[in-house]
């Protein structure tokens, strides 16, 4: 059976077609024709035609800046189509490969190994109970695109769905293609580059729309596939426990973002509850209609019978209503009482749910009655779905976290507690940890979060968050907001000043209640290197003891990524974290304390990108405990979760790596390595890391990254309500991760993922070390070949010619200190990536070459406009514009900006 109608290549040519025809309308054929000359002109250099990009520098030379302002727009609107035509062909691939049984990383594939191993239901049980899988979406400024642009590319999807995957009469196909065009010469018309910075709440509404548009939608269709999986498997004898759970920071992340205030905050916890109200009242609507059994043919059940009695006691009027309306329909009786219930959530009236649990079980008690009347068909189609959407989102749609500088909450006890006659400022690391210890544990509060006269503005407002902390859990229910994240943490007072001022808040009440996660953010070397001296020193605490105890003895430890990488470079810091990660295990296994290990990874291989399976996969077994917690950001979830079908598989790719870590894991909790592998990671890291180092702090280097890429572009790009930098002193320790990397992946050399890897490896070959053991290092290591893959990955995507046109732009001095030892480093790091891996290219998927073949001449265009953009001392308005384009275009081009 043929499932689609169309393919990739088709979707490309025609999309292609259909814009030039939309330039020639909407512009001119002198337009269309320059367009052409350039894009013609790029696909001969790149398919050897041509010996140099002569002919694209001419076609360029030549153009005024309205001509300018078409390339750039043109260019970037290609590849925004073409990211749908390729997002469609991976629709295709998902659907043809579940209808073939083919398909690789699905929840069924790993349920199948499960029972190939001979594991017992009970086993696999176990398995899923331990495995709680947290995607934590943030508002991290990467997604380039402006809101308007991003509807009118998902009404294309949609065009394109139609076309592939119905079949059309030739009136519904002209129609639909008419539609396509209309769209299309919109989008054309349409301003590409934001003329405000967004907003906060641009941000959390960002991140709702995926919550409620898509991910409330296909949550369930992934349960289903787990449970028809196990079923079949296991003869129905495993319980399919919750398995996921969605978190935010849009909204609550307060570090270096000052306008996150609790006001926004507090809108953002509303606007969620007020969107998932709706959402249920519908569904409840809509079961309504399904659920009309007669009671003279059903015996409802003593647990259902008793939830109908207890609800009508709450809702009398609505019960009197119900019956009048359904009155032998006790289902749609019980229907008409939740869907009441659910509206009065967030209501002055009496009777509505206390919290989501007591909605999940009159869905639970209805599930079982029909299950007793021989209804499971019924149950399974329509109230089991429910159950989960429930369980998954609750009233809150994802809870929020909480998160700022770890300074921010020093500098605040210190002001406030010096009101009473404490010296906390001058006390030295044991002193505050005894202080604090000692204020937490007693019954008095030592300070008055409300009574902020007198006190300075910053401290002032992190004493009000904690004090409305407290009052959101009152209104929107503690699972609602119930973790605080600390950036920066490198001591153990660090953790126990945020449980102080939880204390405080009446957010804690030890011993036995904790209404807080503290999260530690490990991201400098120092305190990944000191974890032993923060969390042991934690656990050995009355006071942290008592809070663990409280949180079931679940302690969750962010890993950052992106600060990582940024301060030790690629393989320093990839090798620091897996090392680091096991000593954390270790750590926690010593104290009796499970571990949730929080990986704040972002979208770019040099921020903790790449595959989510694969890299779930090569955790090391010490740290899968099961449960597992990762951010989502920027162009990554509109990539991930836009399309319901790409968002459904990636949900599926994950749950498939956990089931299949946590059984590995459960297996041989521990991961051996062998020593020679490790000391060969320790050289190679060591050098690594000092070449990186070296090269940031060379005499020059700022001013180098200043005009050799287009961060002043960036800073000014409007891509998100956070400041660039921390404050406006101009170095790379102050810099942004995010536009650190957007900056160099704009410039097509993605140093971030993979500079002084050659320097790294050469150092462990020059030791005494060997190619052979490398290969055998990549072939059987899971972390290591990950890490190989994703420097290779970041060494494709690099293109060296242009880079050097972006090198030009600096001084001579300053180009000759620094291009030709990035050169070298890239080139060997080319060769020494072949030779390890065995093969004659960088990239191990082949679809993934294509991919970036099929891209690379459309982006030589846009470099070469932004750097004689670049090159200009003065450019007027429209040129200008047509820069931040330039920006735009790459990014999408290149499918990554930060």
């Amino acid at each position: 059976m043929e499932l689609h109608a169309r393919e990739v290549n088709q979707d490309v040519r025609e999309l292609g077609e259909l814009l030039g025809e939309i330039i020639r309308t909407q512009r001119s054929e002198s337009a269309f024709e320059i367009v052409e000359r350039i894009r013609t002109a790029a696909i001969d250099y790149r398919r050897g035609d041509a010996e140099d990009r002569a002919a694209i520098g001419e076609a360029l030379d030549g153009l005024d800046p309205e001509e300018q302002d078409v390339v750039a727009r043109a260019f970037t609107t290609y590849f925004e189509l073409i990211n749908l035509a390729e997002e469609r062909q991976r629709v295709r691939e998902i659907r043809e490969g579940s209808h073939e049984g083919t398909l690789e990383d699905s929840v069924r594939a790993a349920v199948e190994e499960l029972a190939e191993r001979n594991l017992d239901a009970a086993t696999v049980e176990r398995v899923l109970d331990d495995v709680l899988i947290q995607p934590t979406f943030t508002a991290h400024p990467t997604e380039a695109r402006r809101k308007t642009v991003k509807a009118k590319l998902r009404s294309v999807s949609n065009h394109l769905e139609r076309l592939d995957e119905v079949r059309l009469t030739r009136d519904e196909q002209a129609d639909v293609e008419r539609d396509l065009e209309a769209e299309v010469t919109s989008l054309w018309q349409t301003a590409q580059v934001r003329e405000r910075r967004p907003d906060v709440t641009d941000e959390a509404l960002n991140v709702q729309w995926y919550l409620e548009n898509v991910l409330f939608e296909v949550i369930s269709e992934v349960y289903d596939a787990l449970e028809r999986a196990v079923d079949e498997e296991f003869d129905g004898e495993v319980d399919v426990p919750k398995l996921y759970e969605f978190r935010s920071w849009a909204g609550s992340d307060r570090d270096g973002n000052p306008f996150v205030t609790p006001e926004v905050t507090e809108e953002t916890l509303d606007r969620q509850r007020s969107a998932a109200v709706p959402l249920y009242r519908d569904r409840l609507k809509t079961l309504s209609g399904v659920l009309s059994q007669d009671a003279s043919q059903i015996d409802t059940g003593e647990r259902f019978d008793e939830r109908l009695a207890d609800h009508r006691e709450r809702l009398p009027a609505v019960a009197e209503a119900a019956r009048e309306r359904y009155p032998d329909e006790p289902y749609r009786q019980k229907l008409k009482l939740m869907r009441e219930s659910v509206l009065r959530v967030d209501d002055v009236r009496p009777g509505g749910y206390a919290d989501e649990r007591e909605l999940l079980e009159d869905i639970e008690a209805i599930a079982e009655s029909l299950r007793a009347n021989d209804a499971d068909a019924i149950a399974e189609s329509h109230v089991d779905p429910l159950a989960r959407t429930v369980d998954t989102f609750g009233f809150s749609l994802a809870s929020l976290d909480l998160r700022d500088h770890r300074a921010k909450h020093t500098n605040a006890i210190a002001e406030a507690v010096d009101r009473e006659g404490v010296d906390y400022e001058s006390m030295d690391e044991g002193e505050r940890v005894d202080f604090l210890t000692e204020a937490v544990l007693q019954d008095p509060t030592v300070i008055d979060l409300a009574d902020r006269e007198g006190l300075s503005d910053e401290t002032a407002r992190v004493l009000r968050r904690f004090e409305k902390t407290a009052e959101w859990q009152d209104d929107y229910g503690v699972d609602a907001i119930d973790t605080y994240a600390i950036s920066w943490c490198e001591e153990p007072s660090h953790v126990l000043e945020v449980l102080f001022l939880a204390d405080q808040a009446g957010i804690v009440d030890l011993p036995g209640y904790c209404g807080l996660d503290v999260v530690p953010l490990l991201e400098s070397k120092y305190a990944l290197d000191g974890a032993r001296r923060i969390m042991g020193t934690l656990f050995e605490n009355e006071a942290y003891q008592q809070a663990l105890d409280a949180r079931n003895g679940v302690q969750e430890i962010m890993l950052g990524y992106s600060d990582s990488n940024k301060e030790n470079g690629f393989l320093a810091a990839n090798w620091s974290l897996f090392r680091n990660q096991r000593r954390l295990a270790a750590i926690t296994d010593d104290y009796d304390v499970e571990m949730r290990l929080f990986h704040g990874r972002g979208g770019s291989i040099s921020r903790g990108g790449g595959p989510m399976n694969d890299a779930m996969l090569a955790l090391p077994n010490e740290t899968v405990s099961g449960q597992i917690k990762f951010t989502e950001q920027g162009e990554t979830i509109s990539e991930k979760y836009a399309n319901r079908k790409i968002a459904e598989r990636n949900l599926e790719q994950m749950l498939d790596a956990q089931i299949r870590a946590r059984h590995n894991a459960m297996e041989n909790p521990t991961e051996e390595v062998p020593d020679e592998w490790a000391e060969a990671m320790e050289t190679a890291a060591e050098a690594a890391r000092e070449e990186y180092v070296d090269l940031l702090e060379s005499d020059g280097f700022v001013d180098f990254f200043e005009t050799a890429t287009p961060i002043t572009v960036i800073e000014n790009l409007n891509l998100g309500s956070r400041p660039a930098s921390r404050s406006d002193e101009r170095d790379v320790d102050d810099l942004r991760a995010i536009p650190w990397v957007f900056s160099w992946t704009q410039a097509r050399c993605i140093l971030p993922g993979w500079y002084s890897l050659a320097t790294g490896i050469e150092a462990y070959l020059d030791s005494g070390g060997d190619i052979e053991t490398l290969r055998e290092m990549y072939d059987e290591w899971p972390f290591f070949q990950t890490t190989l893959d994703n420097a290779a990955l970041a060494l494709a995507r690099s293109e060296m010619e242009i880079a050097e046109r972006y090198a030009d732009l600096a001084s001579d001095d300053l180009r000759e200190a620094f291009f030709p030892r990035i050169r070298a480093e890239y080139e060997g790091a080319v060769e020494l990536v072949k030779t390890i891996t065995d093969r004659d290219s960088l990239l191990r998927r082949e679809w993934l070459a294509e991919n970036l073949a099929r891209r690379n001449p459309y982006v030589d265009p846009l470099n070469l406009l932004q750097v004689r953009l670049l090159d200009q001392s003065h450019l007027t308005e429209a040129e200008e514009r047509t820069l931040r384009l330039t920006v735009q275009g790459v990014a999408a081009g290149m499918k990554n900006t930060g």
